[in-house]
């Protein structure tokens, strides 16, 4: 197996320890920052995935770079990015920090993608990430990174700026999945 692909397991490796430093209370006390009190094990859980967020750059840079592109990688980076940002967006819901149907719509959409490429790669097509696919994939992770932080240091200027970009992502979530379905509508029309 190589480094890239191993740095895409990593991610997948770290988000149960996420899920922990999330949904524990482990009573190490807070940062109060103006008004907003940000639990330590909150501050923890949003590094964390700011840094499993970033491995996602960093595995696709050095599989290009080194021509270490495999199968394995095109398979296990979408998976690794999905299950990392769903699970932050669900434990987002359950903090009461982001509204369900949001989450709902983004989550439905990485299942209507993926069985998009299901279908897809059944007649032996690949569909490769596309600009607003990625523009995608970074709003959502600024949006969660925010609001994992409880918008701070934003709170601090009145700025909404995790609620801003949760709405950024959510219009670039279902822009591109549109994208994807209106540019491979012959999948369907086509098949048997």
């Amino acid at each position: 197996m190589n480094l890239p692909n191993k740095i895409t397991i990593s991610r997948i490796m770290l988000i149960p320890i996420f899920m922990i430093l999330m949904l524990v209370d482990f009573n190490w006390g807070t940062i109060q920052v103006g008004n907003e009190a940000l639990p330590i094990s909150h501050l923890a859980g949003a590094i964390l995935f700011i840094i499993a967020s970033t491995t996602d750059w960093i595995d696709g840079h050095l599989a290009r770079k080194h021509n270490l592109v495999t199968n394995l990688g095109k398979f296990l980076d979408p998976l690794a990015d999905k299950l990392l940002v769903s699970s932050a967006l669900i434990i987002l819901v359950q903090l009461r920090l982001a509204p369900s149907w949001i989450v709902i719509i983004i989550i439905s959409r990485e299942f209507a993608v993926t069985g998009l490429r299901l279908v897809l790669a059944g007649s032996g097509e690949v569909v490769a990430a596309n600009m607003l696919g990625k523009i995608k994939t970074w709003t959502q992770i600024v949006a969660v990174s925010a609001l994992l932080l409880h918008n701070i240091p934003f709170n601090l200027i009145h700025i909404p700026v995790a609620t801003i970009f949760l709405w950024i992502a959510t219009f670039f979530t279902v822009i591109s999945g549109w994208d994807y379905f209106a540019k491979n509508k012959d999948a369907f029309i086509h098949s048997k």
